[in-house]
């Protein structure tokens, strides 16, 4: 575990009024018409004050009882007998099949009341548009059909179509089939081979045909776009998790999964407040751009004068030697060759003709641009450094937690004889921990874009006081 001052001051934490802890308007404010703090986020700007509040922490059976009102985690079976049942609903009403439904659905992205309003207003038109004829074309009497595909006859129960004229032969269906579901969910749509015709192909025909690893697949697809065309229920993005979330509230919220990762349910990053969401998409980018390498470059190094390639000087005399195969000997300081230089010049530890240059003002552009470089990436350091330090804190309090309610609380109990529902509170405690660290993290994220000078002071101020 950590240390008991940070163990203590989760414990010492005041609980925050619920619905103040939720109300998106508590964290953020207004932004001023100049764009000022938070880099001009036009979410809104982070008052001192509030963020100050936003620290203390909430009792954890309050948080629980919030969030079972604004929002339910769905497993893969609870989303397959919802999908099942809307399914069964469209083929009651609209008098059809039950896979027809399930095409339909799909294209109209699960709306029901969308669908049912077009259904009756075109039919015709709705089957064109989906590709469901209205009578399908009956096998043909010949003993022998040839493939359209591979062109070799077989007899007519080994060929198929998808309720159009056009059949095929069932390894070529197959071959059809297997290829569209390697493809990506782009299957749920898959018409007939015949370009010029637009059949839809129905999930009978794949279950019929496909290979079984091809068929969990298809429906695998069909699972995910139920939850993907829903505007209240978005997919899990922890590694490994097949739970989706139901929104229920009217604003967007973090949310918590049944796998314990908590996200933004409007960008469905890492939950993040109080930071907003393009604060967020910014910093994430910023870490993950070239931008801060070329900064280090531009601010710790120099380009050999002949093939310019870009030489740290981190020790020694002002004496150079490019890497092979250039070879190129020159003066760190003012970069003409070496052979220029000698004791006249100043040695090896000195430059008189840069110091010259550089009185008469030859150098102060150069020098300015790379001070910038350098200041800019200090900037940045100091902010990631203490961004990712918390973020490994979080991460080491997330796996002491694991740690305690796998074997620690057990041998708490056998040691002393408590109940673990009394040793709850250390889980509480542990939780606690994880939440400040992780509003912690993000603090240095916001304190990044923060340009009001003041604002940012205080900012800093109240950093430091709930950091350490």
């Amino acid at each position: 575990m950590d240390s008991d001052v940070e163990m203590n001051a989760a414990s010492d934490e005041e609980v925050m009024d619920d619905e103040d802890y939720y109300d998106y308007d508590y964290c953020y404010s207004d932004a001023g018409d100049d764009g000022s703090g938070g880099g001009g986020d036009s979410e809104g700007e982070l008052v001192a004050g509030d963020f100050d509040e936003g620290l203390e922490a909430e009792g954890t059976d309050e948080v629980v009882s919030r969030r079972e009102q604004t929002f339910a985690v769905l497993s893969e079976e609870d989303i397959s007998g919802r999908q099942e049942e809307d399914i069964s609903k469209v083929s009651a009403v609209l008098s059809i099949k039950r896979e027809e439904a399930c095409v339909l659905l799909h294209h109209y992205k699960w709306n029901i009341s969308k669908l049912s309003d077009e259904w009756f207003a075109d039919e015709e038109k709705v089957r064109h548009t989906v590709g469901l004829l209205l009578n399908g074309n009956d096998r043909p009497r010949l003993r022998k059909l040839t493939c359209g595909i591979c062109f070799e006859g077989y007899s007519s129960d080994m060929m198929s179509s998808a309720g159009c004229a056009h059949f095929y032969c069932h390894e070529c269906w197959e071959g059809y089939i297997s290829a569209a579901i390697s493809g990506g969910p782009g299957c749920l749509s898959l018409r007939c081979p015949d370009p010029s015709c637009g059949s839809m192909v129905l999930q009978g025909m794949v279950n019929k045909l496909a290979k079984d690893e091809d068929k969990e697949k298809y429906a695998r697809f069909l699972l995910r776009a139920y939850v993907e065309g829903s505007k209240k229920t978005k997919w899990c993005p922890a590694p490994d998790c097949t739970c989706a979330v139901e929104f229920l509230g009217d604003e967007n919220y973090d949310v918590l999964c049944n796998c314990k990762f908590s996200f933004c349910w409007n960008c469905t990053e890492e939950a993040h407040r109080p930071v907003n969401c393009e604060t967020v998409s910014k910093w994430i980018l910023k870490n993950s751009a070239e931008s801060e390498n070329m900064n280090w470059i531009l601010a710790n190094s120099k380009p050999c004068p002949k093939c310019k390639r870009p030489i740290e000087k981190n020790q020694g005399c002002m004496h150079m030697t490019c890497t092979p195969p250039c070879k190129f000997e020159f003066c760190w300081l003012c970069l003409d060759a070496w052979s220029d230089h000698g004791e006249r010049t100043g040695g090896f530890y000195a430059c008189n003709r840069y110091e010259s240059a550089k009185k008469e003002g030859v150098y102060d552009e150069t020098e300015a641009r790379r001070e910038r470089a350098k200041n800019s990436l200090e900037r940045y350091m100091h902010y990631y450094e203490r961004w990712a330090s918390n973020q490994t804190s979080r991460q080491k309090a997330q796996a002491d937690l694991r740690k305690a309610e796998k074997e620690q609380l057990a041998k708490l109990t056998d040691i002393f004889g408590i109940p673990e529902t009394q040793l709850k509170f250390i889980i509480e405690a542990w939780s606690q921990i994880i939440e400040c660290r992780r509003v912690l993290k993000w603090t240095y994220a916001y304190g990044y874009y923060l340009d009001d000078k003041v604002k940012s002071e205080f900012f800093e101020y109240l950093q430091g006081y709930y950091f350490y």
